[in-house]
């Protein structure tokens, strides 16, 4: 038999609900920026840095292997800097992962899956989309009841 959220903690998890959505539709867009930078690197042998002598934008060809220090680029890396805002709001994601988790008393395997979310692309919003109904219809129909409930107990 799984636990049940407590009574006290349906305000918490309300916020950690909100919490969820922000953090997950970030990630996922993240990491669909880091699917199209790594399919631009490997696929065209490209790199995108902004700021750069020959205009706000340009595409330079990769270096070759081992005389990376010899080929740098002018200018502001975007994929690098879209790989660490990624594994960062990845982090957070996690985080907002076990701050919904804990609450409503899930399985282990929940949390993994949910975290899957941050690393499949696409998996994060149709997650997200699901978590998010699931909890609301859960809420919803116990927090009437709590409310019903409290005068009696008084």
């Amino acid at each position: 038999m799984q636990l049940q959220p407590k009574p006290s903690d349906y305000p918490r998890i309300r916020k950690a609900l909100g919490f969820y959505k922000v953090t997950s539709v970030i990630t996922g867009v993240m990491l669909l920026l880091l699917c199209a930078v790594m399919v631009m690197k490997y696929a065209f042998n490209v790199q995108l840095f902004l700021f750069t002598p020959d205009g706000f934008a340009s595409f330079y060809p990769l270096a070759p292997e081992g005389l990376e220090s010899e080929f740098q680029a002018e200018g502001f890396d975007l994929f690098r800097a879209i790989l660490i805002a990624h594994g960062w709001f990845y982090v957070v994601y996690l985080v907002s992962d076990f701050m919904l988790w804990s609450p409503m008393r899930w399985h282990f395997a929940r949390f993994l899956v949910i975290a899957l979310g941050g690393v499949i692309p696409f998996m994060s919003f149709f997650l997200e989309a699901r978590i998010v109904r699931e909890v609301t219809a859960f809420l919803d129909a116990r927090e009437p009841q709590l409310a019903v409930d409290a005068p009696t107990q008084a």
